[in-house]
């Protein structure tokens, strides 16, 4: 969380976007009560759906994330942005819904949609067993109508060569006594002459059923798209002022890529609207940060179109008429003292259970088993936060002793599989134990020989990255102060554009997360090493 938002928002009186920094996308926001609920994509990562709670839009919370468990979410052999896409969470007649896209794959115009639906009566949980709805398409969301019925929209996929691959939206009734899809889907909106039509929502106003879309596709021709008819199957009209929100065209706003959004009306009678952006470090160039949330104001008169001032994304909004409500600082430090994971830390592809992530045997320390190698895509070992600023740093002490060049601890500065920096132990050939330098490139190694260390008798090992806006480095301490590797990197790669695959012919498969900072262990003949780190903390500069 940024705190430095909370206080310009306190201070001046807007609030400062994005709300949510780092990777943070696709928002769906839900209020109850007095509560609001912000519910956003994990893809690769556990838990899964990253949930914020915030009484003031303002002030946002971390409650961590709701698919902590392989009973409700197995990312085993995920690819690299596969996973979780786009929840969609709701409320009805007490329950909370909360409804997921586990995406196999996006190429050659293929996805492998499963869509899944939990609920509960607290939004910390229990959640239910997933009930398996269609695979027609991902985005899929929940709508319970005035009259208690309840629907599924979702994006209908087309893999058919020459054919739309986003073939508008569709909508099936789903029974939430027989907790099934009944009837048959049809298509309701073929989408504007934008096209990559996504992200449905419908809400129902003055008489109108307003369809909220996404288009344009993920990168810098995002868009937020509305449509509205009197039949919730339509025909629906498209707005004819054009789309709600959107960055189109103008390369010097801050906020680029606004799109993908949804809608929430407060206590006071006042509208906003949730949406991802992306900052980045040039016009129009990479977003290390990845796709984050922000939210603007929105005006909707009675029988009319609802509008965003300009139409574009502001960097300050107005805040709503609702008392102030922040909470607690988090610390800067972690010192494992919990007796699981903080909220800020996510682990790759599997979720942070004590036979790898172990925060008992050793008080006041983060004991990590180590797992796969970097393109390893079932028990990878990386446990890892957001980088959630332009200029910010991981620091920890590790105490480590490797048997041999199989088995690597230390501190990485991570995107994918094919893109990350990695400074670790290890054991070199000659019996010495070393500390050396790795990074990945689209998949190419490199190795650093000239900046291996040798390490000694030293049994403490301090290190740490930092992300010095496209710059990132490596500092390490052996008992006698920092000392920095030798050598800058680049921290643009480590971003959704140059995670991108492009096929002639064939959607742009963007990379759709962020830069992480984490604490890597890798035990590649698995023989039982483990690293434990002593604590981490966490700087925004």
């Amino acid at each position: 969380m940024s705190t430095e938002f909370a206080e310009v928002a306190t201070a001046t009186g807007s609030i400062r976007n994005p709300i949510l920094t780092g990777f943070h996308p696709d928002p769906s926001i839900l209020r109850v009560g007095d509560d609001y609920y912000l519910a956003t994509s994990t893809f690769e990562w556990y838990p899964g759906v990253r949930l914020h709670h915030s009484r003031d839009l303002v002030h946002w919370r971390a409650l961590g994330g709701v698919l902590t468990e392989r009973r409700l979410l197995d990312l085993s052999g995920t690819g690299d942005s596969n996973g979780v896409w786009a929840p969609d969470l709701t409320y009805a007649d007490g329950v909370f819904y909360l409804v997921y896209s586990d995406v196999a794959s996006f190429a050659s115009g293929y996805w492998d949609p499963q869509n899944y639906l939990i609920t509960a009566t607290d939004i910390n949980g229990p959640w239910s067993d997933p009930v398996p709805l269609h695979a027609h398409g991902f985005d899929a969301a929940l709508f319970h109508d005035d009259d208690g019925s309840s629907w599924l929209l979702a994006m209908s996929a087309d893999w058919r060569p020459g054919r739309d691959r986003f073939g508008g939206i569709e909508i099936q009734r789903y029974d939430r006594a027989s907790r099934r899809l009944v009837g048959k889907a049809r298509l309701i909106f073929d989408g504007t002459e934008v096209g990559l039509t996504e992200g449905p929502h419908v809400y129902k106003r003055d008489g109108w059923y307003y369809l909220l879309t996404a288009e344009g596709g993920t990168s810098w021709e995002h868009q937020v798209t509305m449509a509205r008819s009197r039949s919730l199957f339509g025909p629906y009209q498209s707005d004819p002022d054009g789309p709600l929100l959107t960055s189109v065209g103008h390369p010097e706003l801050r906020l680029q890529k606004a799109g993908h959004g949804s809608l929430v009306q407060t206590q006071t009678g006042q509208w906003y609207l949730a949406h991802l952006v992306g900052r980045p470090y040039t016009p129009l160039g990479n977003c290390v940060l990845g796709r984050e949330t922000a939210i603007q104001q929105v005006d909707w008169p009675v029988d009319g179109w609802p509008v965003i001032p300009g139409g574009h994304p502001a960097d300050e909004v107005a805040m709503p008429d609702l008392p102030a409500h922040p909470w607690p600082e988090e610390p800067a430090t972690d010192h494992f003292d919990a007796g699981k994971l903080g909220t800020a830390w996510s682990t790759l592809r599997r979720p942070a259970t004590p036979d790898w992530v172990d925060l008992t045997s050793r008080p006041s320390h983060l004991r990590i088993f180590g797992g796969q190698s970097p393109v390893g895509r079932q028990r990878p070992s990386l446990v890892a936060r957001r980088v959630g600023a332009t200029h910010c740093s991981l620091e920890t002490v590790l105490e480590f002793d490797p048997a041999d060049h199989r088995q690597l601890a230390g501190i990485t500065g991570y995107y994918n599989t094919a893109n990350w920096y990695y400074a670790y132990v290890t054991r070199a050939d000659d019996g010495r134990r070393t500390l050396e330098v790795l990074s990945c490139d689209g998949g190419r190694l490199t190795a650093y020989p000239e900046l291996s260390r040798d390490l000694g008798a030293v049994g403490r090992v301090g290190l740490r990255v930092t992300f010095d806006g496209p710059t990132l480095r490596f500092d390490y301490h052996l008992g006698e102060g920092w000392s920095g590797v030798p050598a800058e990197f680049d921290a643009t790669t480590l971003s959704d554009e140059h995670a991108a695959i492009v096929v002639d012919g064939e959607p742009a498969a963007w990379g759709f997360t962020g830069a992480f900072l984490g604490l890597w262990v890798q035990d590649l003949g698995a023989d039982g090493a483990y690293a434990d780190f002593d604590y981490a903390t966490y700087l925004e500069h």
